[in-house]
């Protein structure tokens, strides 16, 4: 019987690791955050300004695949062993992790035929990713082998992968989502560190901004001294406008959802350009006496407030 491609073959191995892993990581959340990491290690951004795959050398790019698996089993570590002759033991079966940027490219190594496999995929452009269980069948696997006696998934191999998540959200990159004379702003070459932050909060807007996003930006050791308040760029956008909540406890992330816009994590910040408000309008804070809402085009620009510290206020309080 076969339903989309996919052949129901009796293998209590496979079904067991599928369910060890939907269990672990049912919503994909952790999977997503090994995905985020793992590009974001590798592009290194705050040493070398880089944010997308393309600006990655080719043996960068192969070593993807050992980064995503040090990282998953990292991860994972309470359902993912070390295997003895594959990479991983889930549920006391040997299995190999294979990673490739796309669907269907992954090498299998002679070791690992007949074996079951994580396969995963991912696209930082897209922001999607997808993982999967199969086993190397004689069937599922390509005729022919490469030099190394690699071989991979033929059609019939990547049809029976029994997917976990397909496609699911990866993290944005915030840079690849903003708009390419935006970015080449940002990165002018006349621009030092601290002009390359204050310039990133002007023209992204509304949108979590995470540590690494911010790292890449500034490249230097301090990347996160550059959005602070006292010299950083919530002091230098306040006159303009703009406040930047999120990124520590000292700054309430709520801001952000008062004004309609995400929830800001831990270690995150969204910017927004502020104009005063009246109480009745929708999406509006009250900060230093007076109600605000998130500033249009045309509208005059106003000094921002500055936003409260809850430090500040937890001492008080104590």
């Amino acid at each position: 019987m076969m339903l989309d491609g996919f052949e129901e073959h009796p293998d209590a191995g496979l079904e067991e690791v599928w369910q060890v892993l939907s269990d672990a990581d049912p919503d994909g959340t952790r999977t997503a955050r090994v995905l985020r990491s793992t590009f974001d290690q590798l592009y290194d951004g705050q040493h070398t300004g880089r944010y997308r795959v393309d600006q990655l050398h080719k043996t960068e790019k192969t070593h993807f695949g050992t980064l995503f698996e040090i990282n998953f089993r990292r991860e994972f570590d309470d359902v993912v062993g070390d295997g003895e002759k594959l990479d991983f033991e889930i549920a006391g079966h040997q299995v190999d992790a294979k990673y490739s940027f796309r669907i269907g490219g992954w090498m299998l190594p002679p070791e690992s035929f007949d074996e079951l496999l994580i396969v995963c995929t991912a696209n930082d452009e897209k922001a999607e990713w997808a993982l999967g269980v199969v086993r190397a069948r004689p069937d599922y696997r390509r005729a022919g082998a490469n030099r190394d006696a690699k071989s991979q998934l033929n059609s019939q191999g990547v049809a029976n992968v029994r997917w976990l998540h397909r496609p699911a959200d990866l993290p944005p990159n915030v840079l690849l989502e903003t708009d390419p004379d935006d970015v080449a702003e940002i990165f002018r070459t006349d621009r030092r560190g601290q002009a390359r932050v204050n310039e990133l909060f002007r023209r992204v807007i509304g949108k979590r901004i995470g540590r690494n996003t911010i790292a890449t930006v500034a490249q230097q050791d301090d990347f996160m001294k550059r959005v602070r308040s006292n010299g950083g760029a919530r002091s230098a956008l306040q006159r303009e406008g703009y406040i930047i909540p999120g990124g520590d406890y000292s700054s309430p992330r709520e801001v952000a959802e008062q004004l309609g816009g995400p929830l800001p994590r831990p270690g995150e910040v969204v910017s927004f350009r502020v104009s005063p408000a009246e109480p009745y309008e929708p999406n509006v804070t009250f900060l230093e006496g007076r109600w605000w809402k998130r500033g249009e085009e045309v509208d005059e620009h106003h000094p921002a407030p500055a936003l409260p510290s809850t430090r500040k206020a937890a001492r008080s309080d104590a």
